[in-house]
């Protein structure tokens, strides 16, 4: 049986501490790939503990479906729209509303960076640092992030599943360096607690038993950085 009681586990890092607080008390971010699940599963556990949410508003960005047909040109606009729009989420976020019913996010903030790595030109991306600097105030890191990893053909699979209609020209190899960079961003990563989830065998919107052990495997963490992988 799953517990909202687990604590969530918070530190630096050198160390960590446990606060005691339940999940559903924390501010808990799931990251990963383009069609990896981040949404499902952040939708699955909010339900779970009953926590709130906040989910990206990809789609809404005006720029995203030019974007993919026309990287080169539209990449810096599609970017600064993405900055624009988590900044605005992050500004309603409360923390005293987190502390008492708990947050689930499908991205982290450092998500427009990671991508402004790939997407950018070295100009542009200095443009880009230059008005994130300007724009963006302390950003107070999440209590967890839970990476989803998956290999690539199995990501673009489900993106094919889902069918949605900015994707269809997204291709192989953009997608790849997206996984590299999240794996180069994630591997510095020393800002919160961190649990890598691997996640071939796994299936979050038809498994609810998944999601439950996922959470019972955050109740084990114990140290800054951890892997959890479900082959059963």
């Amino acid at each position: 049986m799953v517990d909202s009681d687990i604590a969530c586990i918070t530190g630096t890092s050198s160390s960590l501490d446990a606060r005691g607080r339940p999940l559903n008390q924390c501010h808990i971010a799931i990251e990963g790939a383009i069609g990896i699940g981040k949404t499902t599963l952040a939708k699955k556990m909010a339900d779970k503990l009953g926590c709130n949410r906040r989910l990206e508003q990809a789609h809404d960005n005006p720029f995203i479906e030019q974007f993919y047909q026309n990287p080169t040109h539209h990449a810096l606009a599609s970017q600064l729209a993405f900055l624009f729009s988590r900044l605005k989420q992050h500004q309603t976020i409360d923390t005293q509303e987190t502390l008492a019913s708990g947050l689930i996010t499908d991205y982290l903030f450092a998500k427009d960076y990671i991508f402004s790595t790939i997407t950018l030109t070295s100009d542009e991306l200095t443009i880009y640092e230059q008005v994130a600097q300007l724009v963006t105030p302390q950003i107070q890191p999440p209590d967890l992030v839970i990476y989803l990893q998956s290999k690539p053909d199995i990501i673009m699979e489900r993106i094919r599943r889902r069918n949605l209609p900015i994707e269809k020209n997204l291709t192989m190899s953009y997608l790849e360096k997206v996984i590299t960079a999240y794996d180069n961003y994630f591997f510095h990563y020393k800002e919160a607690p961190l649990l890598i989830v691997q996640t071939d065998h796994m299936n979050f919107a038809s498994q609810q038993a998944t999601v439950d052990e996922l959470i019972e495997r955050i109740g084990t963490m114990s140290s800054q950085t951890e892997f959890w992988a479900n082959y059963s």
